[in-house]
């Protein structure tokens, strides 16, 4: 039976190292600090005082060209639309969310001509690729530009009270 009395840790306990009690303990004298310089002392290590520029350029990530923080449109392929929606559908970006072709609306939705298609849609999106354009229109269907979705807040009106 399980009691107060019988119950163990789950894990052994390991003695920490007691420093600075003599050669004999094995940490004596400097205690496992060395000998003098900053990190020996008392109240040392915490804010090293000599930092070489090496020390600040080595945690930098070695990447080389460019890398755009711009937010990136969703891309959508005129051979996925094909295969996700009926002939004469208008496909919206809700409908794409919805679909599982896209995230998010946000920041915009681009599609692409790979592929081939045959049905007729009538695709609104904020942007088309030239030979995505002409599939859409060279199968009958219609392409409706959207303006692009803003994601800032209206400006605060001061009030002259």
């Amino acid at each position: 039976m399980i009691e107060l009395s019988n119950l163990k840790p789950s894990t052994q306990r390991v003695k920490y190292k007691r420093v600075g009690r003599g050669n004999s303990s094995g940490k004596g004298t400097t205690a496992g600090r060395g000998t003098k310089g900053q990190r020996a002392r008392t109240g040392g290590r915490n804010k090293l005082t000599r930092r070489g520029l090496k020390s600040l350029i080595q945690p930098t990530p070695k990447l080389r060209g460019f890398v755009s923080h711009r937010p990136k449109r969703q891309i959508v392929t005129v051979a996925q639309l094909q295969t996700s929606f009926p002939d004469g559908a208008t496909v919206r970006p809700s409908d794409l969310v919805e679909a599982g072709l896209i995230a998010t609306i946000w920041p915009g939705v681009k599609v692409l001509g790979a592929g081939a298609i045959t049905k007729k849609f009538t695709v609104l999106a904020e942007k088309f690729s030239a030979s995505a354009e002409a599939a859409i229109l060279k199968s009958g269907g219609k392409i409706v530009r959207l303006t692009q979705p803003t994601r800032t807040l209206p400006k605060r009106t001061r009030s002259t009270t």
